[in-house]
């Protein structure tokens, strides 16, 4: 297998991020000045293997060719649901002469504190994988499963779960172009649910390989989650 291809990095930032609650996309929440989106390409633009990064952002998006990035950026137009825009910034990488062994890197724009060591080490994973490789960690939490008669009425623990083999994915997810493009294909036709990369090749039966991640590797979703990641950033600074 061809252990040396063409990395490719794209930021999905198509979306408004409205469990964060702010008016603005949460792509373009400040922290030290920079934006998510700023930090995000910076963090990337650490790895030994990233020259560049696709940046993929909403058809109306005003924001994002207005900024500085620490390295050069191309745009995508994304679309209405998450793997529609990965599909988008898929193509547009395809169009620009990418190889189907080329591997295809998809960061979240909401994830700035992924450690530099940790995005070489996905990378280098997928290298010597047929499909890919993501970033996780162990889940450390007791993990309840819950029950509620109705939505209106309190919630009660159902049981707890097994959570000896459960995982948390972050990003960035790493894998095989041909593959990816394939499986994007299939989610299309099939009209699977995902919330990730990875679950589109669960979808298949694809086995794609867990590389165990920092846990400040975190992603701003809630209004808590941005003292926390300030906190992380400021000691990566």
């Amino acid at each position: 297998m061809n252990t040396t291809p063409r990395i490719h990095a794209m930021i999905v930032a198509a979306g408004r991020g409205s469990r964060f609650g702010a008016s603005m996309a949460k792509q373009y929440t400040l922290f030290q000045g920079q934006t998510l989106l700023q930090h995000s390409v910076a963090r990337l633009a650490c790895s030994v293997f990233i020259e560049q990064c696709w940046l993929v952002i909403a058809a109306d998006d005003t924001t994002a060719q207005t900024l500085d990035f620490t390295m050069p950026v191309q745009y995508a137009t994304g679309g209405a649901e998450r793997w529609q825009s990965v599909q988008a910034g898929v193509e547009a990488i395809r169009q620009s002469g990418a190889a189907d062994t080329d591997l295809v890197l998809i960061h979240d724009a909401a994830r700035p504190a992924v450690p530099s060591c940790d995005i070489d080490k996905v990378i280098t994973a997928a290298m010597h994988e047929p499909y890919g490789a993501i970033l996780a960690t162990p889940v450390a939490d007791t993990l309840k499963h819950s029950y509620a008669q109705d939505a209106r009425l309190p919630t009660y623990i159902a049981q707890t779960l097994d959570r000896s083999n459960i995982w948390q994915a972050q990003t960035p997810q790493v894998f095989r172009l041909d593959q990816l493009q394939k499986v994007l294909q299939h989610v299309s036709e099939q009209q699977i649910a995902i919330t990730d990369e990875a679950s589109a090749f669960e979808s298949l039966s694809l086995p794609i390989r867990l590389v165990a991640g920092s846990r400040q590797n975190i992603k701003l979703t809630y209004p808590d989650d941005a003292v926390l990641l300030s906190a992380i950033l400021s000691l990566q600074a």
